[in-house]
């Protein structure tokens, strides 16, 4: 497979593409701002260690909001 530059991808590609960006951004964000708001206690481990997984495209944001909250 070849990688295509912007100027080759189709106008839905490129929809597509922006979209799935500012959806990664906006879950990421979430999960960062919950993390710095939420104290420590209410975190499952520690919350450096899920700041980085956050870094990780959708499965961190995810698995975060999942398995690191305590209620």
């Amino acid at each position: 497979m070849t990688r295509k530059h912007w100027s080759e991808l189709t106008p839905w590609q490129r929809r597509t593409a922006v979209a799935t960006m500012v959806a990664e951004v906006a879950l990421a964000g979430a999960a960062w701002t919950d993390l710095a708001l939420r104290p420590a206690e209410f975190v499952r481990g520690r919350k450096l260690w899920w700041a980085l997984v956050i870094l990780v495209n959708f499965v961190g944001p995810i698995a975060y909001f999942r398995w690191g909250r305590r209620t």
